[in-house]
């Protein structure tokens, strides 16, 4: 029964694979590079001044696009930021409040019980679930293995995708509209890029979202690197942050829930030995 079940699984194993390897080849090979983040693993944890260079990195670069409607600005205390920091920092958004005006609404500076505001005029995708989409089981690539033992997942999707534009390859007609990206592979393609079968012949595909990050627009007070690869590691790992902010009490807990599992087996263990004991004796 467990050698058909065993074969059964890899059977399946097989099968998604050379699924998401098909897909993967219609869509362009990209390449998600695998970024050594502090919180990945059973052990990790957030690195608190990265998460204020990636707060300070959307805060100037992406919050005039993308929001963060299911954040709490309170939250921000997590990464080492006071009362009346929050408060400043909050001020710096408007917020629609339905009472006032006489219950016809207006505009008021958001504060620190408010959520980041949703921004819609771009036309872009709010980032608070982003990494989170990305990340778990199903990683970038298709197949949970890559993030069950490379730890590939939202963030390195995210940061790889930061730094994945690249010049567009020569095949592309000149009037493509977008950017080329050698990560994103769900944008258009032109048919120029296409051999004989259908197939891309370039990896990643267009995307409508110009570079967000140049390297060194960011000033960091720590006197960090703002190379295009650091500040799209710090943005990430923000982003991931704020899609999972509980991570650290939940690897916590989980720790103290295996702690007591192992107690409990010993003790569990030891009570069956003793109760079995006499009655192993008479035989």
């Amino acid at each position: 029964m467990f050698k058909k079940l065993t074969l059964a699984a890899l059977t399946a194993l097989g099968v998604s694979g050379a699924l998401a390897s098909g897909a993967h080849a219609a869509g362009g090979e990209a390449h998600v590079e695998d970024y050594a983040f502090s919180f990945e693993g059973p052990f990790g944890s957030y690195d608190q001044m990265q998460l204020q260079r990636g707060l300070k990195i959307f805060t100037e670069v992406c919050a005039s696009c993308h929001g963060l409607k299911y954040v709490p600005i309170r939250d921000l205390g997590a990464l080492g930021y006071n009362e009346d920091q929050l408060f400043a920092y909050a001020e710096q958004f408007d917020v629609f409040d339905q009472e006032l005006n006489d219950g016809d609404g207006d505009f008021r500076p958001a504060r620190p019980a408010d959520n980041f505001p949703a921004v819609t005029s771009a036309a872009a995708p709010d980032l608070s679930m982003m990494a989170k989409a990305r990340a778990g089981f199903h990683g970038p690539y298709g197949l949970g293995i890559n993030q069950f033992f490379k730890g590939i997942g939202g963030a390195e999707y995210i940061a790889s995708l930061m730094a994945g534009y690249h010049e567009a390859p020569e095949c592309a007609p000149e009037d493509f509209p977008g950017y080329y990206n050698t990560v994103f592979t769900v944008g258009g393609y032109p048919e120029e890029c296409k051999n004989e079968e259908g197939a891309h012949t370039v990896p990643g595909s267009w995307i409508a979202m110009p570079p967000p990050l140049a390297g060194d627009d960011v000033e960091f007070d720590d006197g960090h690197s703002a190379s295009l690869h650091h500040e799209a590691a710090d943005v990430a790992a923000f982003l991931m942050w704020t899609a999972e902010p509980k991570m650290n009490q939940r690897k916590e807990a989980g720790f103290i829930g295996v702690f007591f599992l192992l107690i409990l087996s010993v003790l569990l263990y030891l009570v069956n030995k003793r109760i079995w004991a006499p009655i192993k004796r008479k035989h």
